[in-house]
């Protein structure tokens, strides 16, 4: 990891250059290696096939893709077009996670989303990927904070034998599920587990409405396995509600991206990026591989 005069000396070296190129206004060339994909689902090409979208990703410069899991797809059809493009699929998103939830009140409901967490880290064991995105837990009116937070660590650890026997962690992502708001509560939840196989998703745009991600990296530091990158713009937040704050195109909003990329070099961070926006046809996802260059620092 570079040490932090050797940052700030590369920052003000390079920053009489910054002029010469667009993505530059954004980037920090020290926070190292990212590697930009996105979610499977956002290719939007109906008469494509599932090899024929991995090629379309990969001649369009991602570095990699995300899968939802359980799914309605052929593994060995995926694991194909994977090696046939040379595309890696770096991780798996629990598709359940919103409903099955792992605080739910009701035990067959708990057992259900853990079964689907099971199937998750299979696929991803399988496919190659390193990590299960997770939505640990839902807070509401029927599920008290303490609750969400003692049954989604009870049900995650029933897990971690099988997520070490096949190499795979669990990412939990930060969300607007009212758990978790904190950074110095999740470092906290991640490290009660004392498992190298749990870590934090960290997703950048989430986090704007109500904080500053450059400082929920710093705090989550080494626990932050991998990123989802997102847009948001509080202005259009207050005018037309919170959600609309997604509708703003990378690097057109409020995430500080300067900022972003110094704290990632500052942890040392090296991995991928995923970007988890709207998503669309090839003009629309190569805008989207663009706008990822502009704002991070990717290979």
């Amino acid at each position: 990891m570079m040490k932090r005069r050797d940052f700030l000396l590369t920052g003000a070296l390079g920053a009489a250059g910054l002029a010469l190129r667009h993505r530059d206004l954004f980037a920090s060339p020290t926070a190292a290696s990212i590697r930009k994909a996105v979610k499977f689902g956002m290719i939007q090409e109906p008469d494509l096939s599932i090899a024929e979208k991995f090629q379309l990703l990969k001649d369009l410069g991602f570095d990699g893709v995300e899968m939802d899991s359980p799914n309605d797809l052929d593994q060995g059809e995926v694991i194909a077009a994977r090696d046939a493009a040379g595309l890696p699929i770096h991780g798996v998103v629990d598709s359940v996670h919103w409903t099955q939830t792992l605080s739910d009140p009701d035990s067959a409901v708990r057992a259900a989303g853990l079964d689907a967490l099971k199937t998750a880290i299979q696929d991803a064991h399988a496919y190659g990927a390193s990590t299960v995105l997770l939505v640990p837990g839902i807070v509401n009116k029927y599920v008290s904070y303490e609750d969400a937070y003692k049954r989604s660590q009870a049900e995650v650890r029933k897990v971690l034998p099988m997520a070490a026997e096949h190499n795979i962690k669990i990412a939990f992502e930060n969300v607007w599920n009212r758990f978790l708001l904190s950074p110095l509560e999740c470092a906290r939840y991640v490290d009660e587990f004392e498992s190298e196989f749990v870590g934090w998703y960290f997703d950048v745009g989430n986090v704007v409405t109500y904080g500053w991600p450059e400082h929920w990296i710093r705090t989550l530091g080494p626990r932050i396995l991998k990123l989802d990158i997102k847009e948001f713009s509080r202005a259009k937040a207050d005018s037309e509600g919170p959600y609309a704050g997604f509708r703003v195109p990378l690097g057109e909003g409020d995430c500080d991206w300067p900022a972003v990329n110094e704290a990632l070099a500052e942890i040392g961070f090296e991995g991928w990026a995923t970007a988890e926006v709207a998503g669309g046809d090839r003009t629309r996802m190569q805008e989207l591989a663009e706008r990822m260059d502009r704002i991070l620092p990717v290979q």
